[in-house]
């Protein structure tokens, strides 16, 4: 009894230590998460900057589109729209608190790996198994569509994009059990995505992908790379040059407020920090900030802040990893995990984060902090320190010796860790990206009228070309309103681009044109039902109770 007695001062401290971290969520759940800050974290990616990084339009007084963002979403959304053929009618405009692509997308690993057994059982559970299948399948065409569009735009070399093997390695013995009882799901339900998933135990595991003595096995597969910041910014280059009439990207011009249309002002009115701009479609492409404009969507789209990492090479690392051809995915915690990819040339650095080091209470701080100007030490501290053990102390070898000079002039630091750096994605209360038109409900704010949505002034086309436009085909857009495609839950690399490209062609009115039903996952878009259930606080029990 005496013993139990003298304990209740520590229980009594830890359940008050649990109501305050709970009390702390709750209030920044429920915050805005503001514009983002002006003076982040330097991203490894951005250096040497674009030509485009801080491009500046004049501010038009009037657009048919606005898209609030300059990421990948941003970025898919604006070539789709433009390059669908509207007689280059349509007039767009990006805006961007701050430089072009300086969000998640410019800061991300740049592995386009999805999450497949991992999620499948619980996808088919929740939304049953047809819609389970066909969000893996969207998932996974994202590595040939962004190589594809590499391709188009002529910037493979710049974008690095890649083939890779992708290897995901387990810790855990708890861990890789339960892994493989959901690959079985998996396999059973999808025997052709399975087949070209192997799986390694012990031994076999190490050997191959030459890790640490206390893997317990590894499950292998083909998956993707490539430098995020090159393919948005050289895609947002191409457009400015393609369509310099119709496409305005002003960086570092935040947009403050959202006003409803009016008699007088048929359209939305966007005030920034350089101007009021009217527009009748509005496209929210902010991701972790999107709740600052939209407050309904405050707990149910929240931030994340994530911390990333560039780091020399240890000497012997060139069988682990392939010399940049070969990605990871580490599982040692039991919420969240780390991921790995390598530059294929220069000093081959690997691009390493991940929040997965074991303690709860170090990943629910990052949640709902937006702020990008820092990282936690502790976080920075383990991802700087725990790669050789990953592989193993032989696997890696000696350190390797900076290089003699940067030639970009940029300074580096001189150790394992050339740089390190933060930034905000955006997790979803029921776990999937949300796109589409966004109910006036949620926005608060009621659509422009019908008669204001874009369309062709026949009299100033070519006289050749008035009679091929029908009257149907004079209208360039859906009705007026508001969208959005964000809150990929850290998995913006496999959701990002076609989630834009599927909104794109809602908002121009041109779905059965587009085949959007085939490909795009209807349980992504936006409605007032799904807004009512999604819950982040049962979204983190789930992730806590998570075998």
């Amino acid at each position: 009894m005496a013993n139990f007695l003298s304990s209740i001062p520590v229980i009594v401290r830890e359940f008050l230590t649990l109501i305050s971290s709970y009390e702390n969520i709750s209030k920044r759940l429920k915050a805005s998460p503001g514009l983002p800050v002006p003076n982040p974290t330097l991203s490894f990616w951005t250096v040497p900057n674009s030509p485009i990084a801080k491009h500046l339009s004049a501010l038009p007084p009037h657009a048919d589109i606005i898209i609030i963002g300059s990421g990948i979403t941003g970025a898919a959304f604006a070539r789709t729209v433009l390059d669908h053929g509207s007689h280059g009618a349509l007039q767009v405009v990006m805006l961007d608190a701050r430089d072009v692509c300086s969000g998640a997308s410019g800061r991300n690993g740049g592995h386009v790996n999805p999450q497949l057994y991992v999620d499948y059982a619980k996808l088919k559970k929740d939304y049953g198994q047809e819609m389970a299948k066909k969000i893996i399948k969207f998932r996974l065409s994202h590595f040939p569509e962004m190589k594809r569009v590499s391709e188009e735009e002529g910037i493979l070399n710049e974008t690095q994009c890649r083939a890779v093997e992708h290897c995901e390695v387990y810790y855990v013995r708890e861990q890789f059990d339960s892994a493989m009882k959901r690959f079985e799901i998996f396999k059973a339900d999808l025997p052709e995505e399975a087949a070209g998933i192997q799986v390694y135990e012990s031994t076999e595991a190490i050997e191959k992908f030459h890790v640490a003595p206390d893997v317990i096995g590894c499950f292998a597969n083909h998956g993707g790379a490539i430098n995020p910041y090159r393919l948005v910014t050289g895609v947002l280059s191409r457009l400015l040059s393609r369509y310099p009439e119709n496409f305005h990207l002003l960086t570092n011009t935040p947009c403050t407020s959202i006003s409803a249309s009016t008699a007088d002002t048929p359209y939305y009115t966007l005030t920034t920090s350089r101007g009021k701009i009217t527009a009748p479609h509005i496209i929210h492409a902010t991701n972790a900030h999107a709740a600052h404009l939209i407050p309904s969507l405050r707990s149910k789209l929240v931030p994340l802040r994530g911390t990333m990492t560039a780091q020399r090479p240890g000497l012997s690392l060139d069988t682990s990893t392939l010399q940049g051809l070969r990605s990871f995915i580490f599982y040692r915690a039991k919420i969240g995990y780390d991921y790995l990819t390598q530059l294929p040339n220069g000093e081959q650095e690997l691009i390493f984060g991940g929040v997965g080091i074991g303690g709860d209470e170090l990943l629910y701080q990052e949640i709902a902090n937006p702020d990008d100007s820092g990282h936690d030490p502790t976080i920075a501290a383990y991802l700087s320190g725990v790669l050789p053990f990953l592989f193993g102390p032989k696997n890696w070898g000696a350190e390797k010796p900076p290089a003699p000079q940067n030639p970009d002039g940029t300074v580096w630091d001189e150790g394992r860790v050339k740089a390190c750096w933060s930034g905000s994605v955006c997790i979803s209360a029921d776990w999937l990206p949300w796109v589409g038109r966004i109910p006036v409900k949620l926005t608060k704010r009621p659509c422009p009228p019908v008669a204001s949505t874009p369309t062709i002034d026949i009299s100033k086309t070519a006289d050749d070309s008035k009679d091929a436009i029908s009257p149907a085909d004079s209208v360039l857009t859906s009705a007026p309103g508001e969208w959005i495609s964000a809150s990929y839950s850290g998995e913006g690399m496999v959701h990002a681009w076609l989630c834009a490209k599927a909104l794109a062609y809602m908002v121009l009115g041109a779905e059965k044109q587009g085949r959007v039903e085939e490909w795009f996952p209807d349980v992504l878009k936006v409605t007032e039902a799904r807004w009512k259930k999604a819950n982040i606080e049962h979204l983190l029990q789930e992730l806590g109770n998570d075998d």
